[in-house]
């Protein structure tokens, strides 16, 4: 289950908004009141873990040696005729 993290509106007794967390379901419907003060809330977007993969690499090897690299002229360094 994600963690949501909520944000009383009103101030509280301290005069700074409270932050707490709260676990739910993903399909629960959000919080619209602090469980312990009453006051109203409202969902705070966070960052979460970003994830970052290496991609395939987009350059080509040509072995020279091979049959198919003579017959096209890649040996040589000219182009295709």
């Amino acid at each position: 289950m994600p963690t949501y993290v909520y944000q009383t509106i009103g101030a509280g007794p301290s005069g700074e908004p409270r932050r707490f967390e709260q676990f739910q379901k993903m399909n629960d419907q959000a919080l619209t009141h602090d469980p312990d003060t009453g006051l109203p809330v409202q969902r705070v977007i966070t960052g979460g873990i970003g994830v970052r993969r290496n991609g395939l690499k987009r350059t080509t090897v040509v072995n020279k040696k091979s049959a198919a690299a003579t017959a096209c002229g890649c040996v040589t360094g000219c182009t295709h005729r």
